[in-house]
C-alpha cells in the first residue's frame, strides 16, 4: 500500500474512493471531479466489477478508514493500492479545495436522540401506566441488538427520512455509480 500526501492529490488522475457514509459524504467532501463514494461497509461488493490492475486512492476523514479499504482492497487482489495520509482533515489543513454543505446530524447522532425519546417517554409513561416499562426493555433490547449485530434497524429507517435526503453534486459520483473515466 502506497502512503500520499495531500499535496500528491493534485496530480492524481486515476480512481478516488471516498470510504466514508454517505451522509458524512455529503456534509464534507473534495471539490475534484472524478471522486466516488463508496462506504467501507460496501467496498469489497461494489468493487467487485473494478479492474484490478488500475491504480486506487482510498481517503477517508482522517486516514483509518482508509487504511482499512486499502487493505480490503489488496486482499481482494487490486495491485495499486494507494491511501491519503490524514485524510480529508489533512487536505483541509494543506488549503485543498473542499466543499462543506450544510446536512443533518449523522445518523447514529439521530439514533441516539430517538432512543434516548423512546427510553424516556416508556420511563416517564411507566409511572402512571406500569405496562409502559415494556417500551423501555424493547428499546434496551433493540440498543443491544445493534450493538452485537452491528445492524441497527432504528439507522435504516431514519436513513430513508426527508430530512436525510442528499441531493447529487455534479463534481462526486454516489455509491450507486460505478462508472468511471478515466482523466
Amino acid at each position: 500500500m502506497k502512503i500520499m500526501q495531500p499535496c500528491e492529490l493534485n496530480n492524481w488522475k486515476e480512481r478516488l474512493v471516498d470510504v466514508r457514509e454517505p451522509d458524512e459524504f455529503a456534509r464534507e467532501r473534495l471539490d475534484v471531479d472524478h471522486c466516488e463514494n463508496v462506504p467501507l461497509s460496501r467496498l469489497a461488493q461494489t468493487s467487485a466489477s473494478w479492474d484490478r490492475s488500475l491504480p486506487i486512492l482510498v481517503i477517508c476523514k482522517s486516514g483509518v478508514r482508509s487504511r482499512q479499504a486499502a487493505g480490503q482492497l489488496e486482499n481482494l487482489g487490486f495491485q495499486h493500492v494507494a491511501t491519503l495520509e490524514g485524510g480529508l482533515q489533512a487536505c483541509r489543513s494543506a488549503g485543498l479545495p473542499v466543499i462543506t454543505t450544510k446536512a443533518p446530524l449523522p445518523i447514529m447522532r439521530q439514533v441516539m436522540i430517538g432512543a434516548s425519546i423512546v427510553l424516556l417517554a416508556g420511563l416517564s409513561f411507566s409511572l402512571l401506566y406500569p405496562a409502559f416499562i415494556a417500551l423501555t426493555w424493547f428499546s434496551a433490547s433493540m440498543l443491544m441488538f445493534a450493538g452485537i449485530t452491528g445492524v441497527c434497524p432504528m439507522a435504516r429507517i431514519l436513513a430513508h427520512m426527508p430530512w436525510n435526503q442528499t441531493k447529487q453534486t455534479a463534481s462526486c459520483t454516489s455509491q450507486t455509480s460505478t462508472a468511471y473515466t478515466k482523466g
